[in-house]
Order: C-alpha cells, then sequence, then structure tokens
C-alpha cells in the first residue's frame, strides 16, 4: 500500500504524519488490495479537514472530515473511510449471492417469467468540438445538464465537468 500525507496550505509536523501513517496502517490489515492511500490536511474555518482517497482494485472510496482537533480529523476519517469500504464489500459479497440465486431460479423456472434486466436504450453520438473549462461550463448550463463530456483545448484530452452538490463544478480527467 502506498501512502501519500499532504498539508494544504499548512506544514505538517513529523508527530502527525507518523500519527496518520500508523492510523492508517491499520486499514491495510482489515482491507486487502488497497493500492494507494491519499491524506490531505488542512484547516479551514478554524477547523482541521482531512480528505482521503483510498484506491483498490478499481474502485476509489473518498472521506472527508472536519473537527477542531488535527489527530480527531484524521481518526474520523478513517473511521468513515472503514465504514465505506466494509459497506461496499458487503454489496459487492450480497450482489454476487443474488446473481447466484438469479441464475439458479432461471435454470429451474421458465425464464420469460422474470423482469427484462435493464438495458442501454439510447445511445447519443456527437462531435467533440475543443473547448477550455470555462466554455464547457457554459456549454453544459446553456444545455441544462449536470455533466457535460468535451475535447479539452488545452491538453488534448476528452474531460468531463460535473456539476457538485456544493454548486461548485468538478472536471474529471484521464491519466
Amino acid at each position: 500500500m502506498k501512502l501519500i500525507i499532504q498539508g494544504k496550505g499548512m506544514n505538517l509536523t513529523d508527530d502527525v504524519i507518523n500519527y496518520a501513517e500508523k492510523r492508517f496502517a491499520t486499514a491495510e490489515k482489515f482491507f486487502e488490495n488497497i493500492q494507494e492511500v491519499n491524506l490531505i490536511i488542512s484547516k479551514e474555518r478554524g477547523l482541521f479537514k482531512s480528505e482521503v482517497t483510498i484506491s483498490m482494485s478499481g474502485t476509489v472510496i473518498r472521506g472527508e472530515s472536519r473537527t477542531q482537533d488535527i489527530y480527531s480529523s484524521i481518526d474520523d476519517v478513517l473511521d468513515k473511510t472503514k465504514r465505506q469500504i466494509k459497506k461496499y464489500k458487503d454489496g459487492f459479497i450480497e450482489r454476487r449471492r443474488e446473481t447466484k440465486r438469479f441464475l439458479e431460479k432461471i435454470e429451474t423456472e421458465n425464464p420469460s417469467e422474470f423482469e427484462e434486466v435493464p438495458k442501454i436504450v439510447k445511445v447519443k453520438k456527437f462531435t467533440l468540438k475543443p473547448m477550455d473549462e470555462e466554455e464547457a461550463i457554459m456549454q453544459m448550463e446553456l444545455l441544462g445538464h449536470t455533466f457535460f463530456v468535451f475535447l479539452n483545448s488545452n491538453t488534448d484530452k476528452i474531460n468531463v465537468i460535473y456539476k457538485r452538490t456544493d454548486g461548485n463544478y468538478g472536471l474529471i480527467e484521464p491519466e
């Protein structure tokens, strides 16, 4: 597991870094397949904010915590992501069980009795016009969509701009 700890707008002491390393080492014991953990600690409006992104087997888990103490912020964000990982794993196991039961039922009964499985009902094709992020936001707003796919004129790569729940925008860029 690769652990990256960064301070955003602040310098982290060795004690804080060692504490975070020790706490996140426990996550690896409970959940295998964790490839990378990225922890960013900052201070906003008098509160310590810890943001963590965990990459594991093609899945990304994110968590965020704001507390008055830097150490409790680290603990809180770790607890939140542990719950998310457990929920993800439990859901994955349950989905596998449901699929197995469904397939067994199909083998024993008439398949036409079952509801139709969701499928792709519409395919949309369009030409990607090179534009910058601001123009993509404008296009998205004009269309009334919550996301917009475009060819970034600065990087010559396909990007996705999306509206976040906090009213700001997010940008997805391929690596």
